[in-house]
């Protein structure tokens, strides 16, 4: 793993997902293998870095291949003067201190009716509670994000701080990929 504080240079084209959630405007970079392998973690994992000079934070979610993508916000593009097909320079590193993730409101009900639960909760690492996040949202339905909230309250009222059985890289799960590219 390179010092948090190494900038890693590659260039990589802005492509376009084929169907963003909610009809958002949005890019998406896929990492080269060895600027991914820079990174501490094949899961979810925080990055600083520069599109063409701008500075940005952003989560790098897993490809299912030991790599990495991240989203790219319209706004920035915009304020980088870069487009979707535009061909970019970026320069990322690992961020010092891991994101805290955002909260799936669902999950956050379901923790404030459960005392233990919610108290494992506060007592796991920053590490844990991405993982436990990405659990729950790399479900596909409806039903089993609902399921795996449900578990995920009564392994934490149980004491358990981690989430177990599950492969944040989507390796060997084959679980997790970058969006469809729009043609």
């Amino acid at each position: 793993m390179e010092d948090a504080h190494t900038e890693l240079r590659f260039t990589a084209s802005l492509r376009r997902p084929a169907a963003p959630p909610g009809g958002d405007d949005w890019a998406f970079v896929v990492l080269p293998k060895a600027v991914s392998d820079a990174f501490p973690r094949r899961g979810r994992t925080s990055m600083q870095g520069t599109l063409n000079g701008r500075a940005f934070q952003a989560v790098l979610e897993p490809d299912g291949q030991l790599s990495h993508w991240f989203k790219l916000p319209a706004q920035l593009m915009k304020d980088a003067g870069v487009a979707i097909g535009d061909s970019v320079s970026l320069d990322v590193s690992p961020s010092p201190t891991e994101a805290e993730p955002d909260m799936p409101p669902e999950f956050g009900e379901a923790l404030a009716a459960s005392a233990p639960a919610r108290a494992s909760w506060n007592a796991t690492t920053t590490i844990a509670r991405i993982d436990w996040i990405h659990w729950i949202e790399s479900a596909r339905q409806a039903r089993t994000r609902a399921s795996r909230i449900a578990d995920a309250v009564d392994m934490l009222a149980s004491g358990k701080k981690r989430v177990c059985c599950f492969d944040p890289s989507g390796y060997y799960s084959k679980s997790l990929e970058p969006p469809r590219e729009a043609q």
